[in-house]
C-alpha cells in the first residue's frame, strides 16, 4: 500500500485545500500528517512547538510521515518542514523510485503571505512572517525540487485547477 500522491511544499502553498479537491477528484481520502501529529499528541502543532520545541515536533512528525506512507493509499499532505528530515527524504525517494508521485506545490512570497498571514498556528513564521517565510523557502526549495516528481505553481490559481493538473500527472 502506498499513497496515490504525496503533496509537499511550504506554508501557504495550498497543500490542505488542494488535497481536499484532489482526493475528491481521485475518489480517495486525504490524510494530513499535521493532523496525525495533533491527534497523537492531543494538542496543536503550535502547542507542541511552544511546550516541547521544534526538535521534539520533528521527531513526532517523522513517525507520523513514515506511518502514513506505509498505511495510506489516498492523497497524503505533509507539513511544510517534513521533507527536510533525512529519514523522510529517504522514504519519499523510495516511494518516488517505486513509481509514486511527489507533487511540489510551489508558491511565491506574494501569493503565500496572504494565505499564511500572521497566523499564530504557524510557529516558524512568528515575528516577521515575510522574512521568515523567505528564509524557510530558501532552505527548503532545493529539497522540495529534488524530491518532486511533479512541480505545480499555485500562484493565482484555484485549488480545483491545481488539483486537476496533479490528477492528470497521476493518471
Amino acid at each position: 500500500m502506498a499513497p496515490v500522491v504525496v503533496l509537499i511544499g511550504p506554508p501557504g502553498s495550498g497543500k490542505s485545500s488542494v488535497g481536499v479537491v484532489l482526493a475528491r477528484l481521485l475518489g480517495t481520502d486525504l490524510r494530513d500528517t499535521d493532523a496525525d501529529v495533533e491527534a497523537a499528541e492531543g494538542r496543536s502543532v503550535a502547542d507542541i512547538f511552544v511546550s516541547d520545541g521544534e526538535q521534539y515536533f520533528r521527531e513526532v512528525e517523522r513517525v507520523a510521515v513514515a506511518t502514513a506512507i506505509a498505511e495510506h493509499d489516498g492523497v497524503l499532505s505533509l507539513g511544510g518542514g517534513a521533507p527536510i528530515d533525512g529519514e523522510t527524504q529517504s522514504l519519499l525517494a523510495q516511494y518516488a523510485a517505486g513509481g509514486g508521485t511527489v507533487a511540489f506545490l510551489d508558491v511565491g512570497l506574494t501569493a503565500a503571505v496572504p494565505r499564511v498571514g500572521l497566523n499564530a498556528t504557524r510557529p516558524l513564521l512568528l515575528g516577521n512572517p515575510r522574512q521568515k517565510w523567505l528564509a524557510l523557502m530558501n532552505e527548503r526549495r532545493p529539497v522540495y525540487e529534488r524530491l518532486a516528481t511533479v512541480t505545480v505553481l499555485t500562484d493565482n490559481r484555484k485549488p480545483s485547477q491545481i488539483a486537476a493538473e496533479i490528477a492528470q500527472a497521476v493518471s
